[in-house]
């Protein structure tokens, strides 16, 4: 069994105010339970991933700073028990 089940992805762009990779990467590192954490970009777009088992939350917290979209959300459990994730 995986500790975080979920494989979070999406694009967060950028709204009313510039977007700092560092700073999404301390808030998400601070505030939500996971692992395998990128945050890369620039103030206009930036691509999160990340393995956790309350992927609303991060979308909810993208959608706070930013449009988000590409949203993917797999489920790592059941593809590795070769299940469609």
């Amino acid at each position: 069994m995986l500790e975080y089940r979920y494989d979070t992805q999406l694009l967060i762009e950028r709204t009313t105010r510039d977007l700092d990779e560092d700073e999404i990467t301390d808030y998400i590192t601070e505030n939500f339970k996971g692992d395998c954490l990128l945050a890369v970009g620039d103030e206009e777009l930036i691509k999160i991933h990340f393995h956790t088992n309350e992927p609303w939350k991060v979308l909810e917290y993208g959608a706070s700073i930013g449009e988000i979209y590409d949203i993917v959300v797999e489920d790592m459990e059941r593809q590795a028990n070769g299940l469609p994730g």
